[in-house]
C-alpha cells in the first residue's frame, strides 16, 4: 500500500472510533427526559413539604417556574426518543399538565384562613399524586 493509502486509512478508522464513543440522539432525548423527570419530582416533593407557616409565594413560583421549565425541556427533546418512548413521554406529560391545570384551577377560591391552609394541603397532596400517576411511571 502506498503510504497516503495508509494514512487515509488510519484517518478513516479514527474517525469511525471516534464517532463510536458518541451518544446518540436518542440516548441524549433520553438524559434530558429522565433529568427533568427527576427535576420535577423533586420540585413536587418540595411543594408537599411546604406548610402554611413555611409556604412563601416566591418559594411556590420558583418550584411551579421549574415544573415547567421541566415540561419544556421534555417536550424539546421528545423527537429524538424512540416511538414507544415518544408515546410513553407524551401520555405522562399530559397527564400531569392536565392534572397541575385542575389543581391550579381549584386553588384559592376559599374565603377562610382554615379553608385555605385546607385546601393547599389537599391541592399540594394531590399534585405528588399526579406526578406519581405520570411521570413515575417514565422509565429511566
Amino acid at each position: 500500500m502506498k503510504p497516503s493509502i495508509v494514512v487515509v486509512l488510519l484517518a478513516l478508522l479514527a474517525t469511525l472510533a471516534l464517532s463510536a464513543c458518541g451518544e446518540s440522539k436518542q440516548d441524549k432525548a433520553k438524559g434530558t427526559v429522565c433529568d427533568a423527570r427527576a427535576d420535577i419530582g423533586k420540585q413536587v416533593d418540595k411543594l408537599k413539604g411546604l406548610t402554611v407557616s413555611t409556604v412563601t409565594a416566591g418559594g411556590v413560583q420558583g418550584s411551579l417556574n421549574a415544573i415547567s421549565s421541566d415540561l419544556s425541556k421534555i417536550a424539546g427533546a421528545q423527537g429524538d426518543l424512540s416511538a414507544d418512548r415518544r408515546k410513553q413521554v407524551q401520555d405522562a406529560t399530559k397527564t400531569f399538565t392536565s392534572q397541575v391545570q385542575d389543581i391550579a384551577g381549584s386553588v384559592g377560591k376559599s374565603t377562610s384562613v382554615s379553608d385555605a391552609k385546607a385546601q393547599l394541603t389537599s391541592a399540594l397532596q394531590r399534585l405528588g399524586d399526579a406526578y406519581k400517576q405520570s411521570f413515575a411511571k417514565v422509565d429511566c
